[in-house]
């Protein structure tokens, strides 16, 4: 299945990530990459936290370039699926 957003855009579902694993036995369940204990959510708030890449990298050795774009990639197929609800502009 693919999960659509905006125009063009199409994001393959959460189920085809081969870099993120969801395992009870490992941070509790939620989703990390795939052989490391690090969350997808601390990825994505590095890079939220103007982090580039290469200083993502050079925190987390562990990782890949590749890890750190299916994270996001991840992080925008789950948004992508719900409606969320923002506070309106004051």
């Amino acid at each position: 299945p693919t999960v659509h957003c905006g125009r063009r855009r199409r994001y393959a579902a959460p189920t085809l990530f081969e870099r993120i694993t969801v395992d009870p036995n490992v941070m509790s369940g939620v989703p990390c990459v795939r052989g490391t204990r690090i969350p997808v959510a601390t990825v994505v708030g590095m890079v939220a936290d103007d982090m580039t890449p290469a200083e993502i990298l050079a925190d987390y050795p562990q990782l890949s370039a590749a890890d750190v774009q299916e994270a996001l990639r991840l992080a925008a197929a789950r948004v992508a699926e719900r409606q969320i609800e923002l506070p309106r502009g004051a």
